[in-house]
């Protein structure tokens, strides 16, 4: 399964690649040509989608290699470390071209009208990052890659950029006036740093240890609820590697019980769990004697912690 969710990773990444390298160079190329900043800025934003996709495509093949006395819980993590990478990568890019805007509206050169090619390119990006987008995505949600659908939230944002290219070069054709280039420059730029700055924060939560979709604990107290002899699951703890959750909790049980029996309850509990959700990589049940008392816990909820509970 790892297997085949790295060769996805790497063949999206790899078309990606290939088909950002084209739009980039297109809209770079006939940016300077036409003498049209947006349309440069668009070329540069796309620049950044290549280099996002080469470090995806370095990051899938740190991610196959196995676990070891090291890093016992294997490399899965590099894609939440390259995806806080790859914001900060954005984020300069965005930066740079506010910077570039600001400086173009208030220059004292008189500008000029950037020509006609400009539209045509722009027309061409949003056809071509529209089915990039559309694909990475589809990939995405397919292996549950965080990495992939946080590239195809930043190109689904280019398709927007592109769009609003168009319009601004619209209008700077029909009222003829160059400001309105550098206007949609400073625009577009305001984009690519919101883009950045959500896929930042959209990392922090599996660098820390957190999950997205916290739903799942609802489902693990259900979940023991439905074994015979488990009772009153607390500190429970979950969180992602790659794209697999790692489950622990704390499950109490008749006291007088052998061994063998908690052993079972344990299995029960953690077949039951598994049937309740998907991606479950491994689940640690602790058993305890029922009425034990417990003391305050730094970690892990328990079912009156839940909304509602």
């Amino acid at each position: 399964m790892l297997a085949s969710r790295d060769k996805v990773l790497i063949r999206t990444s790899w078309i990606s690649t290939i088909g950002n390298t084209v739009l980039s160079a297109a809209k770079i190329v006939i940016g300077l040509m036409a003498g049209s900043l947006a349309v440069l800025g668009d070329g540069i934003d796309s620049a950044t989608d290549v280099i996002i996709s080469i470090v995806m495509i370095f990051t899938a093949r740190i991610m196959h290699r196995p676990p070891n006395s090291k890093y016992v819980y294997g490399y899965e993590k590099a894609e939440s470390i390259a995806t806080k990478i790859l914001s900060l990568v954005i984020f300069y890019a965005g930066v740079q071209m506010l910077v570039s805007s600001i400086r173009h509206i208030f220059s004292d050169e008189t500008g000029e009208l950037p020509a006609l090619i400009a539209i045509y390119v722009t027309v061409f990006s949003i056809i071509g990052k529209l089915g990039l987008t559309l694909y990475q995505y589809k990939q995405g949600k397919k292996i549950n890659s965080p990495m992939l659908t946080a590239n195809a939230m930043n190109m689904r944002n280019d398709v927007i950029i592109s769009v609003s290219v168009l319009l601004g070069l619209f209008f700077t054709f029909i009222l003829k006036l160059p400001i309105l280039d550098s206007i949609t420059g400073l625009i577009v730029s305001l984009f690519i740093i919101r883009t950045s700055v959500c896929i930042f924060m959209d990392s922090n939560v599996e660098l820390m240890d957190g999950i997205k979709d916290v739903s799942i604990y609802a489902k693990i107290f259900e979940a023991v609820e439905r074994v015979p002899g488990a009772c009153n699951p607390h500190r429970v703890r979950s969180r992602l590697i790659g794209n697999m959750y790692m489950i622990d909790l704390d499950v109490e049980a008749d006291g007088n019980i052998s061994l063998n029996e908690a052993h079972n309850i344990a299995n029960e509990v953690e077949n039951s769990i598994k049937d309740s959700i998907e991606n479950v990589y491994d689940i640690v049940v602790h058993i305890e004697p029922k009425g034990k008392h417990h003391p305050e816990e730094k970690f892990g909820i328990n079912k009156e912690s839940l909304p509602g509970g």
